[in-house]
């Protein structure tokens, strides 16, 4: 085939005129689509609020923001580039605008590599965020907040994946609930399922622990619903993702608000008296922020994209 093409070409040439072919054994290097995107910056990417891609700095992309207050970070080798690394540290912002959510849903996806330190049944069990969004009465959680927690040890590598939100509803009161995956089935969710719980709880032992996973968290706010995902997959209780009984309930942000990445607004502000409230050790990358609630097909596409380095 390569004989014929060279043949041809040197034909065209003898016969004053140049054309070219796209033969089978001729590649661009192009690389097929995964959920239709060529890469993770086009998923959603009208909807895309904020972007953290931790390559060397703290700064986020579309604002330009960069931390009011870094304490115990350095940058690593992430999952795609560079992530940060937080030794009981955290990266704290000024309020970004396009981040007071407003009437509307929200994702939240990033990479975190973290390990349990629930190691045995009596050990110490704290709380780190991945990422926080200060603001509102919630001296603690704020607006939202997404966690690794050492709750419910199973084994040494078992994470418990949380989301927890308290945002305003329309009349200004606080609205809250969480997300969460349970690591093994309690007995009063096993009562729960026995006595017809519907929809039934169930448990996901998420053996994340010291290695690079994708965790993700939902809200849609047409019918208050919550999901929270590891590597593509829905990790969420079943039985605690609807918040409203089905009907809509639109996030808005107490303000002011402002992102950490790494600790809640107390733990950075000096002011917290909670032994379980701890500054982030860990690892984390690619944080976006999204004012939409991604579908299914989107999130797998995102955690493909990104897993692969696209």
């Amino acid at each position: 085939m390569k004989t014929i093409k060279i043949f041809a070409y040197a034909l065209a040439i003898t016969s004053g005129f140049v054309f070219t072919s796209c033969g089978s054994d001729d590649s661009d290097n192009s690389l097929p689509p995964i959920g239709g995107y060529d890469s993770a910056d086009e998923v959603a990417m009208a909807d895309l609020l904020a972007y953290w891609p931790l390559d060397g700095d703290g700064k986020e992309e579309k604002s330009g923001s960069t931390p009011t207050n870094t304490v115990g970070a350095s940058w690593v080798a992430g999952k795609k580039g560079q992530a940060v690394s937080l030794s009981s540290g955290f990266l704290k912002y000024g309020s970004i605008p396009a981040l007071n959510i407003q009437n509307g849903s929200i994702t939240v996806s990033c990479w975190a590599k973290i390990s349990n330190t629930k190691t045995a049944p009596n050990a110490e069990s704290h709380i780190s965020p991945l990422i926080s969004f200060a603001g509102g009465p919630n001296a603690n959680v704020g607006n939202l907040a997404i966690f690794g927690n050492t709750h419910g040890l199973v084994t040494s590598d078992s994470i418990q994946m949380k989301a927890e939100f308290h945002f305003s509803k329309p009349d200004g009161t606080e609205f809250g609930g969480d997300a969460i995956n349970l690591t093994k089935m309690e007995q009063w969710m096993i009562d729960g399922n026995a006595a017809g719980q519907n929809p039934a709880h169930a448990a996901f032992a998420n053996k994340i622990g010291g290695q690079w996973a994708h965790v993700l968290f939902t809200y849609d706010s047409a019918t208050a619903m919550v999901g929270l995902y590891v590597n593509g997959v829905k990790i969420s209780n079943p039985a605690w993702e609807s918040r409203n009984n089905g009907n809509p309930m639109p996030m808005s942000f107490f303000t002011p608000n402002h992102p950490i990445i790494g600790a809640l607004n107390s733990v950075a502000e000096g002011t917290n008296v909670d032994a379980w409230n701890k500054a982030l050790t860990g690892q984390v990358d690619e944080i976006r922020v999204y004012k939409k609630a991604l579908i299914q097909a989107d999130i797998t596409a995102l955690y493909q994209l990104e897993a692969a380095g696209r």
